[in-house]
């Protein structure tokens, strides 16, 4: 059956007789030929080289051998049909940083390919490459990583790699790249520390890094490294191979993933995680991507009248919920995991992927090691898959150890990111404190007024900006043209210090410690550097916003108070106290969580006046965090002005 589609394409999908008569868009295709085995892609040794390719739909299959990268020739070597739909190839002797794609008929087209399970390219990844794995690890190669004893202890630093060292300014010798983030004693502008000693300074535990998997040519042109590129990188092309540009030279296989390695391997080092953006939900282009060549029609999900489902906006969505979908994803996880030691990850546009492929990484990870973090966008997409198959923040009971961006919390604080000139909490506007008082609690059923979708407080990731949409700094802008920059820096702070002080996984956006902006631009996916880049400049003129950022993290490592394990903790130890509007107050009682502090009392203040507020009568308490707030403390009585977090303990 031939169909029309998109791209002036004809796709072919396939003889019937090759299936048994069984179209690839029958439910029973998966009960008769998905495959079950573990190796799946290339195995190396030096006395063979074994491929193993699923293509049930496939009449003939071919592997292409390229001995030299440039020439464009290849030698074709047949495979052989084997169980589960496969085909498999076994090739004697040395066949060491040989490229290869896969060649295969599919009814009458004959489609060339790029294993789906490649785990090694060359530039640009147009081809497979074969290499010996352990000798691609860096001469100090460790299993060793930092602690972490539940998620909610984590404090996770979304970055770019690209813009943390590219700003002229960086101080770093090797802009763009892997090693760039795994540089030591870098200094800037007024001699401050950039790159990752500004990072360990902040106190954070993890680094979270937009897609550094193999990422689509339209994007950035590993071979025209030298004109202006730049991509955040959700245009995954090779999933299981690292992004060639961020290495000194994409043109060598071994290179990238050397040091990529060497880059965690130094993060691990010095205190920090490393967190994988990874991008399942789409591929970069429906029919140009590999999984289309090999098996047409199979993984991607398709509307009753033939077309592509697109809840992603991107043109297609992956179809996680069959069975060869999911097993590829899961093993693409478990890769990461064991090849490069990568401590969690962040699964974009989450609401796409079903809930048993979710359920199942999350319990393989478990396995191998429980710390590994599993955060995504829960958001209810338009899609397909029946609703209550979506891993989404409405399904959150059936995903337990999931975290979900919790954008209620982010919108209450500085206003709807749809709404530009609306302003939110911070920004002095009235009837959000219930929504404040939600995402303090993690987002979990605190009372019958109080709940948003999360369960656990691990379940709810606690942001304010990231990545997507206008930058804090740049919402303020937008919806307080009536204030002064040094009104905004305020509301800025205590923007901040709400989401790390908050129960549940608090997430931070690199450059947010300096009010990071992008001169207003929205989505900045392919802006130019200057956009994008990490200001130094701005960085060293703003010391003392950084310095609060330090303490307000500081804070939250020191009082366990603040990452209660679980909702029965947190509805014990919590309270929420009377405050005027505009104001947000609660308490962390009887050392909430094991803490030194026998109670804490915790104040959000969104207005620039002056109030007076009650203080429960718990103990005598003193000033534990701002200070420069506070006018006076008499017993039961606080007198504060200005917006900001105020934050009193009573000692044992």
């Amino acid at each position: 059956m031939a169909v029309q589609k998109e791209h002036d394409v004809v796709i072919d999908y396939g003889d019937p007789a090759v299936t048994n008569g069984v179209s690839v868009f029958d439910a029973e295709f998966d009960e008769l030929f998905a495959y079950d085995g573990d190796d799946l892609g290339v195995r190396y040794a030096p006395e063979e080289t074994r491929f193993r390719l699923w293509a049930p739909t496939a009449s003939e299959a071919k592997v292409m051998l390229y001995p030299v990268w440039a020439c464009t020739f290849a030698e074709e070597m047949e495979m052989t049909r084997d169980v589960g739909g496969t085909w498999v190839l076994h090739l004697e002797g040395d066949y060491k940083g040989i490229g290869y794609k896969y060649k295969v008929k599919v009814g009458e087209q004959w489609n060339e390919a790029v294993d789906p399970y490649a785990a090694a390219v060359g530039i640009n990844g147009d081809r497979g490459a074969i290499l010996d794995f352990p000798a691609t690890d860096p001469s100090h190669w460790t299993k060793d990583k930092p602690p972490l004893y539940s998620p909610v202890d984590a404090v996770i630093y979304e970055l770019h790699l690209r813009d943390l060292s590219i700003h002229p300014g960086s101080g770093i010798s090797h802009p763009g790249k892997y090693l760039g983030l795994a540089e030591e004693g870098t200094k800037g502008p007024k001699n401050i520390p950039t790159g990752l000693d500004h990072i360990r300074s902040l106190g954070v535990t993890h680094v979270q890094l937009l897609p550094v998997y193999d990422y689509s040519t339209e994007s950035v042109d590993e071979s025209r490294l030298d004109l202006p590129q730049y991509n955040w990188g959700y245009d995954p092309k090779n999933y299981n191979a690292p992004e060639g540009s961020y290495a000194t030279d994409p043109y060598e296989p071994s290179v990238r993933i050397t040091e990529m390695k060497q880059m965690i391997q130094t993060l691990h080092d010095k205190g920090l995680r490393v967190i994988m953006d990874v991008v399942y939900n789409h591929v970069y282009d429906w029919y140009l991507i590999n999984f289309t060549k090999l098996v047409p029609g199979y993984y991607l999900r398709y509307k009753e009248d033939g077309s592509l489902s697109d809840g992603a906006f991107c043109g297609n969505e992956f179809a996680s919920e069959r069975k060869m979908g999911r097993k590829f994803i899961v093993e693409s996880i478990l890769h990461w995991v064991k090849e490069y030691h990568i401590d969690g990850f962040r699964f974009d546009l989450m609401g796409l992927m079903d809930i048993e492929t979710m359920n199942e990484i999350r319990q393989r990870l478990d396995e191998i090691d429980p710390s590994i973090i599993t955060i995504g966008e829960g958001w209810n997409m338009n899609t397909v898959l029946m609703a209550e198959k979506r891993a989404n923040q409405m399904n959150a009971r059936q995903l337990p150890g999931i975290g979900q961006f919790n954008d209620g919390l982010r919108d209450a604080i500085k206003g709807s990111i749809f709404f530009h000139e609306n302003k939110g909490f911070i920004s002095g506007a009235s009837g959000f404190e219930n929504d404040i008082r939600k995402g303090i609690a993690g987002g979990i059923e605190y009372n019958g007024k109080l709940r948003q979708f999360a369960f656990e407080p691990v379940q709810s990731v606690n942001y304010v900006e990231c990545h997507d949409n206008h930058t804090m700094w740049d919402k303020l802008v937008l919806s307080t043209e009536e204030k002064t920059d040094d009104e905004r820096q305020k509301m800025h702070r205590l923007g901040s210090a709400i989401i790390l002080t908050s129960q549940g996984i608090p997430f931070i956006h690199a450059g947010q410690e300096f009010m990071r902006t992008k001169n207003g631009i929205e989505n900045s996916y392919k802006s130019p550097d200057e956009v994008n880049w990490l200001d130094w400049e701005r960085c060293a003129a703003h010391p003392s916003d950084v310095r609060y950022m330090q303490q307000v993290i500081r804070l939250r490592q020191e009082h366990p108070a603040f990452r209660l394990r679980t909702a029965a903790e947190i509805r014990e130890h919590l309270e929420f106290e009377e405050t005027p509007v505009g104001s947000v107050a609660f308490t962390l009682r009887n050392h909430a969580g094991g803490d030194g502090s026998k109670h804490l009392y915790v104040l959000y203040h969104g207005s620039p006046g002056e109030s007076i507020i009650t203080i429960p009568d718990l103990g005598k308490w003193s000033v534990l965090f701002g200070e420069e707030e506070v006018h006076e403390l008499q017993m039961q009585q606080l007198t504060l002005s200005g917006i900001g977090m105020v934050v009193l303990s009573v000692e044992s």
